[in-house]
């Protein structure tokens, strides 16, 4: 057998081929449904856009060429996902740590004073409103508070001092 043709079957034992039973065939399925999600057939209409059809802009490049230089891009149909809007930072958590760090270069005790309350304000914000800025917040409020007490001891050890001077003269008689 050399010319590549299918072996015949083999009659049953009585020798004739059974026909088939009426029925004995189920008929073609018809085609399933596609899954949620699947992509469309090829022709069919693809409007995923929630707000209708996507504008056209021109007609569509041919296969195999490139669009030029500044045209506009092409709707594939799929909704396009990017990242969302970055979180607001809070506002008095930036006032805190300027406020707070200023202390220190500009006015001892007012910007102490107002970073640690501005701090205190953006903490009990950042509970509810959902904003970016903790650290900012505890920051600012750390370093007030540092800067608070920094000025505190700077102000005794003034007084001190103004005090030792003052009784330097009293106690030393020529």
């Amino acid at each position: 057998m050399s010319d590549n043709t299918p072996a015949a079957p083999t009659p049953d034992p009585a020798g004739a081929y059974p026909p088939p039973a009426p029925g004995a065939y189920p008929p073609p399925a018809e085609p399933a449904p596609p899954a949620y999600g699947a992509a469309p057939q090829y022709g069919a209409p693809q409007d995923t856009s929630p707000y209708g059809a996507a504008p056209q802009y021109g007609a569509a490049p041919q296969y195999g060429s490139t669009p030029q230089y500044g045209a506009p891009a092409q709707y594939s149909g799929a909704p396009q996902y990017g990242y969302g809007a970055p979180a607001k930072t809070n506002t008095l958590a930036i006032v805190s740590l300027i406020a707070s760090l200023a202390s220190f270069i500009i006015l001892p005790l007012i910007g102490s004073v107002v970073g640690v309350i501005t701090g205190h304000m953006a903490l009990s914000q950042l509970k509810t409103s959902g904003e970016e800025g903790r650290g900012l917040a505890l920051a600012g409020t750390i370093v007030g508070w540092v800067g608070l007490g920094l000025a505190i001891l700077g102000i005794i050890a003034f007084f001190a001092f103004f005090a030792f001077v003052v009784s330097l003269p009293t106690s030393y008689s020529y």
